[in-house]
């Protein structure tokens, strides 16, 4: 019987190693054999998979092989772990890519993919083919799966913030476009990874027609697993939310997504009030200095409120200060917060709640 074969898409850093490595335990735990495939240029994807080692790459290995004038075999790129307590081994290859700077990732994929399939990707004793893909380049290597039709499902991976979800709303548009002109993979759905309970990657879903498959918590005994090379799985939360996804998808549970994606005008209006002004065009004369076109306004000093604002936030202590100027004043999301803090999101949450009530009772006092 041929593999199951799952492309799994989303922003870089978004979790979709995380993801594909704990689905490839999961399934190697219900007995089956696993393949990861990395398609990434930074060749990481099996790197938590095979216990921190870096694999020899496709790219890399035909590279070299190439050159003494050899042929490419299945052992040079196909490599097994055998972890003690799971019945199956795991499978792994890296497509790689070439050196920054120094050539095209998206060829990279292509060609990784033509070499697999001369030496029989598809026709291999394998059950479910795992393909951790990058989801935000737009070149069309990276589209391989859905172009030609290699993947028979895809998985958006996402968070709660907009860049994550455009991201993953772009790929639903290219698995569309391709569908349209003959192509084959079915959007199953996304994976809502790092939920802070905020609803936002739910909304999206809703307004787009796509299937919320799972909803992965920020959990820092898992991350903390996943940054030691062990599988998150084993913690008992985890592990069931990955088995129930694992048991619908090989039982065919689960029901493609008939979701389009939405246009960018209607995705930003997700997120708030747009500004409907055309922008201003600049002149070659302001730019360049020589003419007296441009028009440097005075900066606004804001609103009465908001340096009533202002002055009640730095009435708050130092952290809680610097939790709400980030959020509100340069609107990041909770997760680069988290990132500047080096914190949980969970964390960063409960500091922004802190912050706004202390607020609160700080504005309406004075």
């Amino acid at each position: 019987m041929a593999a199951r074969t799952l492309a799994i898409y989303g922003k870089g850093g978004i979790g979709k190693s995380f993801t594909t490595t704990n689905l490839s335990a999961t399934f190697s735990l219900m007995g089956k054999r696993v393949l990861q495939l990395g398609c990434d240029p930074k060749h990481d994807s099996t790197t938590s998979l095979f216990g921190g080692i870096s694999l020899p790459t496709v790219t890399e290995v035909f590279t070299e092989k190439n050159a003494r004038g050899e042929e490419l075999r299945v052992g040079d790129i196909v490599f097994r772990r055998d972890i003690p307590d799971f019945p199956r081994p795991i499978y792994g290859i890296e497509l790689g890519g070439p050196q920054v700077g120094r050539g095209c990732g998206g060829r990279g994929i292509i060609s990784g993919f033509d070499l697999l399939e001369k030496l029989g990707l598809f026709k291999w004793d394998i059950d479910v083919i795992l393909m951790d893909f990058l989801g935000d380049v737009v070149c069309g290597g990276f589209a391989t799966p859905l172009a030609r039709s290699l993947s028979q499902d895809v998985i958006l991976v996402t968070s709660n913030d907009r860049q994550s979800i455009f991201t993953a709303n772009n790929i639903c548009r290219a698995n569309n476009y391709f569908r349209s002109v003959g192509g084959r993979s079915r959007l199953l759905g996304l994976i809502i990874n790092r939920d802070d309970g905020s609803g936002v990657a739910e909304r999206y879903a809703e307004a787009a027609g796509i299937n919320v498959l799972m909803k992965v918590p920020y959990d820092l005994e898992a991350r903390d697993m996943d940054d030691s090379f062990d599988f998150a799985v084993r913690l008992p939360e985890i592990g069931r939310r990955f088995e129930t996804l694992a048991r619908d998808f090989l039982e065919n549970r689960i029901a493609a997504s008939e979701g389009t994606g939405l246009e960018f005008g209607e995705f930003v209006r997700l997120f708030g009030e747009v500004n409907e002004d055309r922008p201003r065009p600049a002149t070659e004369a302001e730019l360049s200095g020589t003419g007296s076109s441009f028009e440097e306004k005075p900066r606004s000093a804001g609103t009465g409120d908001e340096a009533r604002m202002d002055a009640c936030a730095s009435q708050l202590e130092e952290r809680l200060q610097a939790v709400w100027r980030m959020h509100e004043r340069e609107g990041r999301s909770l997760m680069e917060i988290a990132e500047a803090l080096h914190c949980a999101e969970s964390e960063a949450k409960a500091d922004l709640a802190r912050a706004r009530k202390e607020l609160r009772r700080l504005f309406f006092n004075a």
